[in-house]
């Protein structure tokens, strides 16, 4: 029998498609395999927050009322409008910052009882973790696939 190589990638990133354990859904197929072999991924993306100028206003208006409380005079002046340059600045910055977001993955590579083999990448759920060997089942719905031990 001709052996079969599928690639099937299943990332928890598209809106609503996290798969959970406790919500019922209708599946479309169910394939029943043994792991052949697994490798867990670690993926970062780097992420810019953007800011849309009200933290840079408040920043400015929140320095202006610091600085306003030093000096006399024109020097109170100065420290008011200092106080706001800083504090749009601060501000500015912090809006546009990167940040760092790691997914965890998982590749499981199966053999199904017809012989034939499925790659699928899914998100790693701790409280299903796979070795090589596992009688797994592999769960087609609508949105995707999912891989579950078989008990």
């Amino acid at each position: 029998m001709k052996k079969l190589l599928w690639i099937i990638l299943v990332f928890p990133l598209i809106a609503n498609a996290a798969y959970q354990r406790n919500t019922a859904r209708p599946v479309n197929d169910v394939v029943f395999g043994k792991v052949e072999t697994v490798r867990y991924i670690s993926q970062q993306d780097i992420v810019k927050a953007q800011g849309s100028g009200w933290e840079t206003l408040l920043g400015a208006v929140f320095g202006g009322v610091i600085g306003n409380q030093f000096g006399d005079g024109r020097g109170k002046e100065v420290a008011t409008a200092v106080g706001a340059i800083a504090g749009a600045g601060v501000a500015r910055n912090h809006a546009n910052q990167e940040y760092r977001i790691e997914y965890r993955l998982v590749e499981i590579l199966i053999k199904t009882e017809k012989g034939q083999l499925i790659d699928v990448i899914q998100d790693v759920d701790n409280q299903m973790l796979f070795e090589r060997g596992d009688d797994v089942r592999i769960l087609y719905f609508d949105e995707g696939v999912r891989v579950d031990k078989t008990y």
